[in-house]
């Protein structure tokens, strides 16, 4: 059997990755020019040692923080706007509908080379960038998504 997610160019090239949305499958509104926010610290708590100079520090949970998605200023009609709008704009009156997303570090053959699933992600912050009549530069929007956990997958 071909294991098409092996590759062992190391390290990984940063600017060539793609995002694929559960909803759409990947198909269409996947091109961003930059994603970060890929981090997970594991938070504790100090617990003191009774008659001892020192305290056990001990793990509490996973944190995790938000992904961000920067791309120029997409139309009202992609499903990406769409679910933000779902979300941000209609004061909770339809329930948010949470959905899981991938991102891949692809590889010179267009083949994922590493891979990061985000479960139950959901919009938490939209923002249009600066407008400036002084620059020539792309309008730029950012998505701000929170999700339950991150697993790396390749």
């Amino acid at each position: 059997m071909i294991d098409l997610f092996k590759n062992d160019e190391y390290p990984p090239a940063a600017f060539y990755f793609k995002v694929m949305f559960e909803a759409t499958l990947g198909l269409v509104d996947t091109s961003f020019q930059e994603v970060s926010g890929i981090n997970a610290t594991i938070e504790t708590e100090e617990v003191p040692e009774g008659g001892e100079l020192f305290a056990h520090r001990l793990p509490k949970a996973v944190k995790y923080d938000n992904l961000i998605l920067k791309r120029g200023i997409a139309k009202i009609s992609s499903p990406l706007v769409c679910w933000c709008k779902s979300v941000l704009e209609t004061d909770f009156i339809t329930p948010v509908a949470p959905q899981s997303l991938c991102v891949f570090l692809q590889d010179g053959n267009d083949m994922p080379s590493r891979a990061w699933m985000f479960a139950n992600a959901f919009p938490v912050k939209w923002q249009v960038g600066a407008f400036n009549s002084t620059k020539n530069e792309v309008a730029l929007e950012t998505i701000e998504l929170t999700y339950n956990y991150f697993k790396r997958l390749i």
